[in-house]
């Protein structure tokens, strides 16, 4: 009920948005600049401008990395890339920002790295700036999610036993000598993958695996996000945040945590900031500054983009990661079998924390060091980033120029 309740308000509200959209579009265009009735009318335009913004979709955006300035044998310069579809699985894809350029013949193949991309609410698309950011000494893969409402219920379940399988055979795939870097939310999965693959001594083991601003141990520092998510049994999310997709979509029938839910919450931690931002984009529109508003569009363009996840995934995370610590506490069991991280011995472990994340506090990811006694203390390295939050691990200038070094060189180290 909850999901078609929310179906019929989008179908309802779509007309009017589509409508304010092209007025605003229309009014830009019809009136000069030089205009004398430009100042009275860029005001109402603006006003139909955010109202067309305040809405959600749900298909992945294009993460718009089509070149990179990067070091060259000819030296650096504007490089193109081109994203391929590698390896597809119903509920993901194994993808590939290849670059046109490659290595000089007297030059080792540039690290292979696979990043693992939160399955949170979001399109992996959250992690174009990781992305872009790597693909300058790096050759890139990354976990690109599929919308669950979009797969047909003919291809079953898809849990926190297959993401971790996804894990593992897109490592497989990529072959040894690979580096994994997972952020947020898969930083859990990731280290049983990669606990998983030494049990067995599986050969595309990862050279290193970087986990960053991610929930390995809640038990310490507990934010709201945790809080939230230990309040009530498991039982109340299954009953009350569990919708089936409406028959219309390719996975009607689906059991799913819907994405519009996801970003309700992480909305209602910062509605002041969000108010914000959108009286302030107002007034950028109202005043003609472009540049300020497009910034501010993009944001909200990538925000607003949300993907459902299947309900098995999300009661499973929630229980097993912020309920039950069950890999932090070695309880943690994945196809029937217990995970030991203490098995990891040949992959380095480099932990990145943020100093201002009220999602993933300070602490619930250095964890991972004291999970992995295998790995000898040389291969070990943590890192916490001063004056950032969450995003700011992953995205912005703190990560491009304080964070994103230390990562390379770590890689380098064990390439």
């Amino acid at each position: 009920m909850l999901y078609n309740a929310y179906q019929a308000q989008i179908d309802w509200l779509s007309p009017l948005q589509d409508s304010a959209r092209s007025a605003a579009g229309w009014l830009d265009q019809a009136v000069p600049a030089a205009s004398a009735w430009r100042p009275l009318l860029q005001p109402l335009g603006a006003a139909w401008d955010v109202f067309s913004r305040l809405r959600l979709t749900h298909q992945r955006p294009a993460y718009g990395i089509t070149s990179v300035q990067a070091d060259t044998p000819a030296g650096r310069q504007l490089v193109q890339v081109q994203e391929k579809a590698v390896h597809r699985t119903p509920f993901g894809t194994l993808l590939h920002f290849e670059r046109a350029d490659l290595p000089a013949a007297d030059q080792p193949p540039r690290p292979r790295v696979l990043i693992v991309a939160p399955l949170s609410g979001h399109f992996a698309t959250l992690l174009a700036d990781t992305v872009r950011t790597m693909l300058a000494d790096h050759d890139v893969y990354i976990t690109d999610w599929h919308n669950a409402r979009d797969v047909p219920l003919q291809h079953g379940r898809f849990g926190l036993d297959e993401y971790v399988q996804h894990v593992i055979d897109f490592l497989a795939v990529l072959g040894p000598r690979t580096h994994l870097l997972a952020v947020c939310q898969p930083c859990v999965p990731a280290l049983a993958a990669v606990a998983l693959m030494a049990m067995d001594n599986h050969p595309a083991q990862p050279r290193s695996m970087t986990l960053m601003a991610g929930p390995v141990d809640c038990r310490i520092n507990p934010t709201q996000v945790n809080h939230l998510a230990t309040g009530k049994p498991i039982e109340w999310f299954e009953q009350h945040l569990i919708s089936r997709v409406p028959a219309r979509h390719p996975g009607g029938g689906r059991r799913v945590y819907p994405g519009f839910l996801q970003l309700t919450a992480f909305m209602s931690m910062n509605t002041t900031r969000h108010a914000k931002a959108f009286a302030s984009l107002y007034e950028d529109l109202a005043t003609g500054d472009s540049e300020a508003a497009q910034r501010t569009c993009a944001f909200y363009d990538e925000y607003f983009a949300v993907n459902d996840l299947a309900a098995e995934f999300y009661l499973e995370t929630v229980a097993q990661v912020f309920q039950r610590y069950a890999l932090a506490k070695g309880e943690l069991q994945v196809g029937g079998r217990r995970v030991d991280t203490g098995a990891i011995r040949r992959t380095a472990l480099f932990t990145v924390e943020g100093e201002r994340d009220d999602i993933c506090a300070i602490g619930q990811t250095v964890a991972a060091h004291d999970l992995c006694p295998g790995i000898r203390p040389y291969m070990k390295t943590h890192h916490v980033q001063l004056g950032v939050g969450h995003y700011g691990v992953f995205s912005g200038r703190r990560w491009q120029t304080q964070i994103y070094p230390r990562v390379r060189e770590m890689i380098q180290s064990f390439h």
